[in-house]
């Protein structure tokens, strides 16, 4: 299915047929991805007496429930409530799905203890360039994202002239295969998550950070549309599913 998306006053040809998933997906055991240090994600089949909600077990139905942690277990999509004590939702507040978005590749580069995304990494990987998302792979990619165990393991983040960088850009939405923008451990400061969202000023209620994606070698660096689809859980972050469509014209 060939559409015509409009963006930056422009008309861009999209094959909405060929979508590029850039989500890892709960399948409720060891195998998945997690962090802050709790367990992994369950869905398991409802059990009451003698009924076991499985048609393995018996039933007529397969009939299960799901325990998982927005923000620990897949990928997810947060708004500033993660941090206000304000109640904000980030069902409430995205209400555009579909995005012009550049994905670009990082290596983190060390500094002090840590690895970091910095202001002139993303300078040079972004340019000039006007884009309402973007979409941050790191190296080295290997699979194991899908299925990395993060606590206490201190993953490379953002600094927050990195974060500031990209508000003065524009960018709305920010998605990243980390689990955090901001360092493991850092007492409270967020301070990526404060400067992306505006935190001491207006606050961009619209605007969205993506974690724990992975964006598969096969997909080049460049410009997409993201359709940036998130259950309708009225909590400040979602379970989420971003999925790109490459540009054919435009």
């Amino acid at each position: 299915m060939i559409a015509s998306i409009k963006a930056n006053n422009r008309n861009h040809i999209v094959d909405l047929s060929k979508p590029l998933d850039i989500s890892i997906p709960m399948k409720g055991n060891t195998s998945d991805v997690n962090a802050w240090y709790i367990k992994h994600s369950q869905i398991e089949p409802h059990t009451e007496g003698e009924f076991v909600g499985a048609v393995s077990e018996g039933a007529a139905i397969n009939f299960n429930y799901i325990w998982f942690s927005p923000h620990a277990h897949g990928t997810h999509t947060e708004c500033v409530g993660h941090l206000t004590e304000e109640f904000i939702s980030v069902n409430k507040n995205l209400n555009q799905y579909f995005f012009l978005a550049e994905v670009i590749t990082i290596a983190p580069e060390k500094y002090q203890d840590d690895f970091v995304i910095s202001k002139k990494q993303l300078q040079y990987a972004f340019g000039n360039k006007k884009r309402e998302a973007v979409i941050i792979r790191t190296l080295p990619n290997l699979n194991d994202k899908i299925s990395m165990q993060y606590s206490y393991t201190n993953p490379p983040y953002l600094l927050e002239e990195a974060a500031q960088f990209l508000v003065n850009k524009g960018v709305e939405h920010l998605l990243i295969d980390l689990p955090s923008v901001d360092k493991e451990r850092d007492a409270g400061a967020l301070l990526a998550h404060r400067a992306f969202w505006n935190f001491e000023g207006e606050m961009r209620k619209q605007a969205t950070i993506t974690e724990l994606i992975f964006v598969p070698n096969t997909i080049e660096d460049g410009t997409y549309f993201l359709n940036l689809q998130v259950a309708p859980f009225e909590n400040d972050a979602s379970p989420s599913r971003p999925v790109l469509y490459r540009i054919i014209e435009g």
